[in-house]
């Protein structure tokens, strides 16, 4: 049985190898249960705690009653309270707010009558599943008081915002750009310094008056028009196949799209300083795209996450670009507007850079 003994030789040789590349043993164990985790956690419709601003032009005990029983629900939770129409609109198109709830002044005297909406629930179109939620909203058995509770009353009136037509496209294809800018710009950096190192090129690089950051700075830049060339054919596939609008500025989009670029660049190569092969660093790579496809509201909703997942969200520069790529082009957002997502990315560009310009070493060991 000459043939079972080297196969088992081989297949013994090859057990010992994969128990000394540690990121490959690893990843045996820790993707199946990241998968299970994130899976479990991100892919959840029960949205809780949505983020809504009120505008109570009523100022009664009823309308007041009517705010509590909607925050009773767990399904909003009313953060702001806005002074006018036009306020609240503003805390939609910067974020702050996912639903806008307007009280009519007349409020009791519309519930009496049940010919005319009560209140009117504004939604934010540009996230998913949203619309479904202020919809079962409207049907809850709110304001149990006498006289205001008949079979038949018409409440609510939902108005989506910033997507009318409720199309989904509308909401995934500009989240799209960040997504894929993702896949490719971590993938392109992770094993920058790697196949310098396999290719013999470092050796080359050592003996030039090039410092550690400019030398990792000067990898970046090819890469960043790269990306910034994805993000055009993103935004012309998607208005001419889809008619996604653009309520936004180009000129805002692009540079929010610019510092992700940096930002998904630099997380690539701190993976190239920690990985010893071009394989290990896809390896890593990959691991850092499934938590950011999941966990950033690309697909699913942020609400629905448990506050632990939301936290590792925040940590994740793909949550912001979406936020940053759906405020601009639905909402009409301007950067500054969009200031809070914005500082995040650069606060981890910053970190990232600094790290793989610390841990990168112009030396063969």
């Amino acid at each position: 049985m000459i043939w079972l003994e080297r196969l088992l030789a081989i297949s013994a040789k090859e057990a010992r190898q994969l128990a000394r590349d540690r990121v490959t043993f690893g990843m045996i164990i820790g993707v199946p249960v990241l998968q299970m985790l994130l899976f479990g956690y991100a892919i959840n419709f029960d949205v809780r705690d949505v983020d809504a601003a009120m505008l109570d032009q009523s100022r009664t005990s009823l309308s007041r009653q009517l705010v509590g029983d909607l925050q009773a629900t767990q399904v909003l939770r009313v953060v702001r309270e806005a002074g006018s129409e036009r306020e609240l609109r503003e805390l939609m198109q910067r974020g702050n707010a996912r639903v806008g709830i307007v009280i009519a002044p007349d409020l009791e005297r519309r519930l009496f009558e049940g010919n005319r909406p009560a209140v009117q629930l504004l939604v934010d179109g540009s996230q998913p599943a949203l619309e479904k939620i202020a919809q079962g909203l409207g049907s809850m058995p709110l304001l149990k008081r006498a006289g205001t509770s008949a079979t038949g009353v018409r409440r609510f009136e939902i108005r989506t915002e910033y997507n009318p037509a409720r199309r989904t496209a509308v909401q995934i294809v500009p989240a799209l750009i960040g997504t894929i800018l993702t896949m490719t710009m971590v993938i392109f950096t992770s094993g920058a310094s790697v196949r310098e190192r396999e290719r013999g090129n470092l050796e080359l690089l050592i003996t030039t008056p090039v410092t550690r950051g400019q030398l990792l700075a000067g990898k970046l830049l090819p890469y960043v028009i790269i990306g910034l060339i994805q993000t055009t054919l993103i935004l012309g596939v998607g208005r001419v196949l889809f008619g996604v609008p653009m309520a936004g500025s180009f000129v805002d989009l692009y540079l929010g799209a610019l510092v992700f670029i940096a930002a998904s660049l630099s997380l690539g190569l701190f993976i190239s300083t920690i990985a010893l092969t071009q394989f290990q660093a896809f390896q890593m790579a990959f691991v850092t795209m499934l938590p950011s496809i999941l966990l950033s509201g690309f697909m699913f909703p942020f609400e629905g996450m448990p506050a632990f997942a939301q936290a590792i969200a925040q940590v994740l520069p793909l949550t912001h670009c979406n936020e940053i790529i759906r405020g601009i082009t639905l909402r009409g957002a301007t950067l500054a507007d969009m200031h809070v997502p914005l500082l995040k990315l650069v606060i981890f560009l910053v970190l990232m850079f600094s790290l793989a310009v610390t841990r990168f070493r112009k030396r063969l060991d």
